[in-house]
């Protein structure tokens, strides 16, 4: 049995989650079942998983460090996290956060379910604080889309002898990046949709515990709520996250490459990544980041101009979500629920292409 605390996290990737009995094949296979026959621990995959699901939820595991359960989407999962907070309960989350969640938690608040306060993303006084009343922290950094660093480390240590929840969305830093069950942290989600998978071609997500209970009460959410993930999709997931080390290298040495050139082109007014010294959390994300991850966000002078540069593209596509080896870039306002962003913000999931050529297509498209 592979150890995960033996292994390099990019030999991980690659090593575990494979059946390892002689005979067997060398990649688990796409167990398209969804009954099994009696006199095992194995009756029906949607209350105890399959063999499938289960490969994928290994790998992710020993990189966290926690025990995973896979799901139909990142919003299954996020919903699957949330709902561990009692009826009532305040639930805290960041002012800049992925939309789903804010669209979520903001209709549980109108239904009664919890109450719901934000706070900046930055203010880890804030955050500290809130730990005396709130039943749930719900952590986002780097931030959905303005790339705000909050002090994970801080503020899970803080809340680590309290009852107060602390849950992290790690899908833009990846498990390479950050691992918040380390610094006490309660539950990780993913959205396995994005680097995770890597290629666009599914949906996925993934919740991470580090308490046994946790991740009893998470698997009783997705048997009774039915967010089981696809038998194909996680197939492809895990074929997706064996590549996962250097898709994100490469893709993360052409986001600092093109930040750079961003921030001193002339048509650009403003240019989050922070990997940036410049940025204003680039000195807490060196420090609790292994990486700064691909995602650049810019802004140009208006709306107009930015869904120009959108048009323009050639090589980098015009479309929503991210971390797949194609670079994508989209105006974020134009979203219904996020009009409160900068109009001309551009967000960038970087890919893996030759940078120049990423480089080229940016500059003729934003040219004025």
């Amino acid at each position: 049995m592979r150890d995960p605390e033996k292994l390099e996290a990019e030999t991980w990737l690659v090593s575990a989650g494979r059946p390892e009995a002689a005979g067997e094949p060398l990649n688990a296979p796409l167990v398209a079942a969804s009954t099994f026959r009696h006199g095992a621990d194995r009756g029906y995959a949607r209350n105890e998983g399959s063999p499938t699901w289960e490969s994928l939820e290994t790998i992710v595991a020993g990189l966290e460090g926690g025990e995973a359960t896979a799901f139909s989407s990142g919003m299954a999962a996020i919903a699957a996290a949330i709902e561990l907070v009692p009826v009532g309960g305040e639930i805290v989350y960041p002012a800049d956060c992925y939309q789903g969640v804010a669209t979520l938690l903001a209709r549980g608040a109108v239904q009664g379910r919890w109450t719901v306060r934000q706070l900046a993303a930055e203010d880890t006084a804030g955050w500290i604080a809130a730990i005396d009343s709130a039943a749930m922290l719900w952590l986002e950094s780097p931030s959905n889309p303005l790339l705000a660093i909050g002090d994970v480390a801080g503020i899970c240590e803080a809340a680590r002898d309290s009852d107060t929840l602390v849950a992290v969305d790690n899908t833009f830093a990846t498990p390479l990046n950050q691992r918040p069950l380390e610094r006490g942290a309660d539950v990780v989600v993913h959205s396995a949709t994005k680097y995770i998978g890597g290629h666009s071609d599914l949906l996925c997500g993934l919740a991470v515990t580090r308490s046994g209970d946790l991740t009893a009460q998470i698997r009783t959410s997705r048997i009774l709520q039915g967010a089981t993930p696809g038998t194909m999709e996680v197939f492809l997931a895990t074929r997706g996250i064996r590549t996962l080390a250097v898709r994100l290298r490469t893709a993360e040495a052409n986001a600092f490459e093109l930040a750079t050139r961003l921030q001193a082109h002339p048509a650009v007014v403003a240019t989050r990544y922070p990997g940036l010294a410049e940025h204003p959390g680039h000195e807490l994300a060196a420090q609790q980041l292994d990486g700064f991850g691909s995602m650049i966000s810019f802004d140009l002078v208006d709306a107009a101009a930015a869904d120009r540069a959108c048009e323009r593209m050639q090589l980098v596509e015009h479309a929503t979500s991210l971390g797949g080896v194609e670079s994508t870039i989209e105006r974020r306002a134009a979203t219904p629920g996020q009009e409160h962003l900068p109009p001309g913000l551009l967000r960038m999931s970087v890919g893996i292409e030759a940078v120049e050529d990423i480089w080229s297509d940016i500059e003729q498209a934003i040219a004025q």
